[in-house]
């Protein structure tokens, strides 16, 4: 009973430590997914301050406004982002 009573013990904690290691994996790919690679190339808006434009990459959204955007007035740049936020939220919706 004692060598029965040890592998059990053995099996157990050998499936425990698979779980624990697929779901650090799982965590850590959903943690890279989430971050960004830091690259150059991977960005999110550009100012253009001699042509007064504004480019968001997220949407392709260019916008000749940016002195005015600078002063405060985010209106032109929020609402398509918002737009865009829930015509995403409307599709996953629809997949379900």
């Amino acid at each position: 009973h004692k060598n029965r009573a040890r592998a059990m013990s053995l099996l157990q904690s050998r499936i425990l430590s698979a779980e624990q290691d697929k779901q650090s994996a799982e965590i850590a790919a959903s943690r890279k997914l989430q971050v960004g690679s830091g690259d150059r190339s991977e960005r999110i808006r550009t100012y253009n301050f001699p042509q007064g434009r504004l480019t968001d990459h997220r949407i392709n959204l260019t916008l000749y406004k940016l002195e005015g955007i600078m002063e405060g007035d985010l209106d032109p740049v929020i609402e398509p982002l918002i737009s865009e936020h829930q015509a995403e939220l409307l599709a996953q919706l629809a997949e379900d």
